[in-house]
């Protein structure tokens, strides 16, 4: 395979990973914060109570999201490894994606009364939140199939271990592009000034636009292997059999590398934004301090961000050991306050160490991939980097913010809120993100 795609080529890997970009942080940071800030916003205390706290219902919508689409990601993964078929599973599930992203908005508690024709408030209250999880776990059915099943294992068909560290990088600030994106947008959600019905609305339209373009542009690739008549179950399950992982020693350790990255992100990513919201920003002080040190932050960002790249580029090893360093140290600082300042100089290393580790450990997996069997480990990636790390991330997060027992006063009743303890236990767990990458190292996986 050559060392250069074509240009038709990157405008596929950009615009679909923008796009998935778009919907899967649109899913991560805003049904969250919907749920809590839409659904649970103005009810009794007598209604919360006969309810799960919103921190909990958080956990679920998470985990049961996991759940659902590492399961789909087996079974369309292997389907369309199977059918070597990537395009119409990229495409279809895309438009499809948008148009359930879209309905998404018209949920709310007095549709949910409507509908169900419910008049106690604690049903409706109970109702509304697991129609939000519910209609969550539709949308990553569909996420999955397009995006995680079909669109990833495209791109590793589509390139080698020479490109994918520029590939894997192009993706990673894509998808950073797509965060900022929807944070602008959602942002006005947050305020008011958007309803979050327009708000879904808008951006499920341009996800499903996204996949109608597909049709026209993608291309399927070159697929390593012919169509077998190999057992469908059999493949479902290639993955766990004790030969595939003794055989593939250095995958399934990269893999236990993400996880355990993975875990560490999710403990306290799912309650971040509902965190800065209600905790970090009514304080906030913005004088000529604060912005000397939010533009030094910035600065210190892309600078360790470009240096650890560069270090990367010619030892791989070397460029995990001060990227795991920096994230815990950045957990570490934002653990201890909720200063604004000391938020600002926390959010550097860790920013840092979330942005390159994810570009390394991305690129480690794919390249540990046999190239014939890539739809086979899809699922298998999935339950390393999504159902155990979305399951035991939120809980562990769900855990410290209780043991804290922070919280606020809304409407005259007292709703318990994230607390920077989370961000202690997330760097805890980081810690033993060096185990897997030692093994990996002893095993001289690292070799350029």
């Amino acid at each position: 395979m050559e060392n250069k795609l074509t240009k038709r080529t990157w405008l596929n890997i950009i615009l679909f990973s923008f796009m998935g970009g778009v919907a899967w942080n649109l899913e991560n940071m805003y049904f969250n914060t919907f749920l809590y800030g839409s659904i649970y916003e103005g009810v009794s205390a007598e209604a919360l109570a006969g309810v799960m706290p919103p921190t909990t219902a958080i956990s679920r919508m998470v985990a049961l999201s996991a759940v659902t689409a590492v399961v789909t990601t087996f079974i369309m993964g292997t389907l369309s490894e199977k059918m070597k078929k990537r395009k119409v599973f990229i495409s279809v599930g895309y438009i499809i994606w948008g148009i359930i992203t879209a309905s998404f908005g018209f949920i709310s508690k007095e549709n949910v009364a409507t509908v169900f024709g419910l008049s106690d408030e604690v049903k409706i209250l109970a109702f509304s939140i697991w129609a939000v999880i519910i209609m969550d776990m539709i949308m990553t059915f569909m996420g999955s199939t397009s995006n995680d099943s079909a669109f990833n294992a495209w791109v590793t068909d589509v390139t080698n271990p020479t490109i994918r560290p520029k590939v894997e990088t192009a993706l990673l600030f894509v998808g950073l592009v797509a965060m900022v994106a929807v944070m602008g947008v959602g942002s006005l959600a947050q305020g008011g000034v958007v309803s979050y019905k327009n708000f879904f609305l808008g951006l499920g339209i341009v996800v499903a636009i996204c996949g109608v373009v597909g049709l026209f542009t993608l291309e399927e690739p070159k697929i390593k292997g012919e169509k077998t008549n190999s057992n469908y179950w059999s493949d479902l399950f290639y993955g766990f059999r004790p030969s595939v992982v003794k055989e593939n020693s250095k995958l399934y350790l990269a893999l236990a590398a993400v996880c355990l990255y993975s875990i560490s992100v999710q403990v306290f990513f799912p309650y971040l934004f509902v965190y800065l919201e209600k905790v970090i920003l009514p304080g906030a002080v913005f004088d000529t301090k604060t912005i000397i040190v939010a533009v030094l932050a910035v600065a210190a960002l892309i600078a360790g961000i470009v240096a650890i790249l560069k270090v990367a580029n010619n030892n791989k090893l070397k460029a995990f050991i001060p990227t795991i360093l920096l994230f815990i140290i950045g957990l570490f600082i934002l653990s201890t306050s909720t200063n604004m300042i000391v938020v600002l100089i926390g959010i550097a290393p860790t920013l840092i160490g979330y942005v390159v580790l994810q570009i390394q450990l991305s690129a480690a997996v794919r390249d540990f991939i046999p190239e014939d069997k890539v739809g086979l480990f899809q699922g298998i990636r999935m339950i390393f980097a999504v159902l155990i790390p979305m399951v035991v991330g939120p809980m562990i997060g769900d855990i410290a913010c209780q043991i804290s027992n922070l919280t606020i006063v809304e409407y005259g009743v007292e709703k318990l809120v994230p607390s920077t303890s989370m961000f202690l236990f997330a760097a805890i767990v980081a810690v033993f993100v060096f185990v897997p990458i030692i093994l990996l190292s002893k095993k001289n996986a690292f070799k350029k």
